[in-house]
């Protein structure tokens, strides 16, 4: 089933980004794969797509499982004949009582999917796009730039797929591969990052010294946390979608405005005393020296 449309593969597509980015790629033309680790998943897609008039094409993918990733490269290859861009959106999110609270278990599930787990789908990916010159764009979050408390976990993560991507993109494009970071700030419209069982009471029940500390953020999160900051799904896809069809598209790419002020306040913050300031705030402490 070799198609003369470019093919466009997509990580983590049952929900969300994911899913949106699946079906506004779809409608724009592309050939669709869109992955996820349990295809039975895959209603919500397909029920989006069939509204939107658009088709798409669900594989099983699990970014943890280095077979599951080489058997859906191979086959994408194999049925397309190309493979022009990839969508690196599958993650998994935390949120937990800091260092001495959390596990390093749940440090390493953290990274084996959000950062392990991108880079392996891109490097199985990376010959094909080469040879397509193509786009390997990522996912990231302002929590990649700007660290955010009890979701340290996370923002390693993002931290490091950051830092690998930056470091990666002139070495792919000097090879013909266009390599983008795709920056969201908070997305409404999905259950990612969702903790409605999360309440003062359940996290000063099991947060230790850090119990007052924990209920300050939580409680700052559910009454003035990301003011102004929500997007829905579907801003991130336009913005993925734009950006693959760039010839020559920036490295980073901030989902809107308020994104892109967002990271301002880090990217010129040469000492870190601004993040800080601002950090303390969230957490019921600004009078810390």
């Amino acid at each position: 089933m070799t198609t003369t449309r470019k093919t466009v593969l997509i990580t983590g597509t049952s929900s969300g980004i994911g899913l949106a980015t699946a079906v506004a790629a779809a409608r724009a033309g592309y050939a669709v794969v869109a992955t996820m680790r349990e295809p039975d998943r895959a209603g919500a897609l397909r029920e989006a797509a069939a509204q939107a008039g658009a088709e798409v094409e669900v594989r099983r993918l699990d970014v943890t499982d280095a077979d599951s990733v080489t058997a859906c490269l191979d086959a994408v290859a194999g049925d397309h004949g190309r493979l022009d861009a990839v969508v690196n959106n599958a993650g998994i999110s935390n949120f937990d009582p800091t260092l001495e609270m959390s596990t390093t278990a749940a440090l390493r599930t953290n990274l084996e999917v959000n950062f392990f787990g991108v880079i392996a789908v891109s490097r199985a990916a990376m010959p094909l796009l080469r040879a397509a010159r193509g786009s390997l764009i990522t996912i990231g979050s302002v929590h990649g730039v700007v660290g955010q408390p009890f979701n340290e976990a996370y923002c390693a993560a993002k931290f490091a797929v950051e830092g690998f991507m930056e470091s990666l993109a002139p070495v792919a494009a000097a090879h013909g591969v266009r390599v983008s970071l795709v920056v969201p700030g908070f997305v409404r419209g999905t259950n990612f990052g969702i903790f409605p069982d999360v309440n003062r009471t359940t996290v000063q029940a099991a947060s230790g010294p850090y119990a007052d500390t924990f209920a300050d953020y939580v409680d700052w999160v559910r009454t003035k946390g990301w003011e102004g900051a929500g997007q829905q799904p579907q801003d991130v896809a336009a913005v993925v979608v734009d950006t693959l069809g760039a010839a020559a598209p920036p490295f980073r790419i901030p989902a809107g405005r308020w994104a892109a002020d967002y990271l301002d306040q880090k990217l010129t913050d040469r000492d870190g005393r601004r993040v800080q300031t601002l950090a303390r705030t969230w957490i019921g402490r600004p009078g810390l020296p």
